[in-house]
């Protein structure tokens, strides 16, 4: 599943990321969504949240919903 769609997207989930500086090579950042910054209900790019590990990104797959 893509990360386009805020509705998808749950602070807990397992996501990849692309961060600012990997922009141009695509490359991904695995890790647990801890906080979810786009307001708006769809971003063309990937909804932009925040990881445990404090990097900044935009949801690129998910991985993994939240453990219930």
């Amino acid at each position: 599943m893509d990360g386009t769609k805020r509705a998808d997207i749950k602070v807990g989930q397992l996501v990849n990321i692309v961060l600012k500086k990997d922009q141009r090579s695509g490359a991904m950042t695995e890790g647990i969504i801890s906080k979810i910054l786009t307001k708006s209900p769809k971003h063309t790019h990937g909804i932009k949240v925040r990881l445990q590990s404090g990097e900044v990104g935009r949801v690129k797959e998910i991985l993994e919903d939240e453990a219930d």
